[in-house]
Parts: structure tokens; C-alpha cells; sequence
């Protein structure tokens, strides 16, 4: 019992440092399997420490407990995602003005785009970016700012951004979370260059893998019937009720 306070004490010594640190990472620092530390946070009621998607953070942090970690995301449903990318794909034509929002799921999106076609994109997240960059037609937008690292997006620094000028012929716009109260992010920042790309574009398309569905993430950003298409893997009956009462064509 005490070697496992101690072993806390140290991770809490730790985190007061710096925002969070890898489960692997913290075994190698204490010396212990990491195995050990998912058992000694799990054991201690309350605990001062929370587990999130491989990360070790402190409890009770709001901003740390909702963080979305992006190197974490991006080995999580690839499957889904790669199906996702094959559907929406058919829906990019020549000459279209795209705007790509953040996520894992994004780049499946535009390593199916042929070579050949010329479109321009507009995006604010590194991922997408490069991705982008591979595309030898496409005319890439990338709206800047100070980087956020966990999520790799770019945060405007003022008040103007290139979507002011911009009005996308299609926007796909990522979801962590879909329910009955709305669509929703983790992060605030994401949510507004996500709301700016609804009231810009002509046609909105949400993408969400099957894991999405009855989630709620801290950072709303619309309701369901604000998107004319709506792409995933498998949708819940109930969700498919919603949108053909309310006019968004599903595509799985």
C-alpha cells in the first residue's frame, strides 16, 4: 500500500509540472509495468489522477480532462475511417472550394481524391495540411495562428480569419460526440472554425465514425439538422429517424 502512495505522490509531483505525461513514459520513470499504474489509479477512490487515452492527467482539470490528444486518435477506429474516406470522396467534384476540419479522419478523406482533379482547400489543422500538400491540383488555404500541439490546429490570434472572405461550396466538419442536445468537440477553439464553416458554406457535411453516436463533448458547435449529409460507418436507428424527419440525407 505504501509503495503505491508513493508511486502516486511522485506522478502528482510530476503532473504539477508539466500537463500530462504517457502511461509508458511514467512506468519507465517509476520503474514499474505500466500494467501497475493503470491498477494504481483505478484502486484509489478518489483518486488524485485520471487516465485519458493513454495519457496520464491530474483529476479534476477540466481543461486537461477534456484535452484531445491527437497522436492517440489517429490509431483508433482506422477501419471506420478508411470506409468514411471511401463515401464522402464520391462527393468532391472538379473545381469545388472544400473546407476540411481538424480530426483523424480528414486525411482518409483526401488520399482518396484523384491526383488529377483540381479543387482548392481550406484548412486550419497540420494533419489536413499535409495531407493537402500531396494533392498536385489542389490549391491549398491554411488558416493560421498560434499552434496547438495536443490537437495540432491553428488558434487565430485576431479577429479575422480567411473563412471571412471565403464561402466553401463544401465543408466536411468532424464530431467526437452526436446526441439528442447537439454536436459537439472537445476543444472551444475547434468549435468556432467549425461554426464559421457552417454559416459559410453552401453544402455541410458531417463525418463521425459509429463510436460517435449518444456522446457529448464539452465544446457544442450545432445541432444534427444544421448538416445536409451526415457519413459514418453505421447510424443508430433512432439517429436515422431524426434525419429523415428533418431533411439530411444519410450515407453509409
Amino acid at each position: 500500500m505504501k509503495k503505491r502512495e508513493d508511486r502516486i505522490q511522485k506522478l502528482v509531483e510530476l503532473l504539477e509540472q508539466t500537463e500530462k505525461i504517457h502511461l509508458k513514459e511514467a512506468a519507465k520513470r517509476l520503474a514499474v509495468s505500466e500494467m501497475t499504474l493503470r491498477r494504481d489509479i483505478s484502486l484509489l477512490d478518489p483518486s488524485p489522477l485520471n487516465l485519458l487515452g493513454g495519457y496520464i492527467i491530474l483529476a479534476g482539470d477540466q481543461k486537461r480532462s477534456t484535452n484531445y490528444f491527437l497522436s492517440d486518435q489517429q490509431q483508433r477506429h482506422i477501419d471506420e475511417k478508411r470506409y468514411i474516406g471511401e463515401l464522402a470522396v464520391s462527393l468532391v467534384a472538379e473545381n469545388d472550394v472544400i473546407f476540411f476540419d481538424c480530426g483523424t479522419t480528414m486525411p482518409f478523406i483526401i488520399e482518396r481524391i484523384p491526383n488529377t482533379l483540381p479543387f482548392t482547400a481550406v484548412c486550419y489543422s497540420l494533419n489536413v495540411f499535409l495531407a493537402l500538400q500531396q494533392k498536385e491540383n489542389c490549391k491549398v488555404i491554411l488558416c493560421g495562428g498560434e499552434f496547438s500541439a495536443d490537437n495540432a490546429i491553428f488558434v487565430p490570434i485576431n479577429a479575422h480569419s480567411p473563412l471571412d472572405l471565403i464561402c466553401p461550396t463544401k465543408s466536411f466538419i468532424s464530431a467526437a460526440g452526436i446526441s439528442t442536445r447537439g454536436v459537439t468537440c472537445f476543444n472551444f477553439h475547434e468549435a468556432n472554425w467549425k461554426m464559421k464553416a457552417i454559416e459559410r458554406s453552401q453544402q455541410n457535411i458531417l463525418i463521425a465514425d459509429s463510436s460517435k453516436f449518444d456522446e457529448q463533448r464539452p465544446a457544442y458547435f450545432g445541432q444534427l439538422d444544421d448538416f445536409d449529409i451526415l457519413i459514418s460507418d453505421a447510424i443508430p436507428d433512432s439517429y436515422r429517424t431524426y434525419c429523415r424527419n428533418h431533411y439530411v440525407t444519410v450515407v453509409i
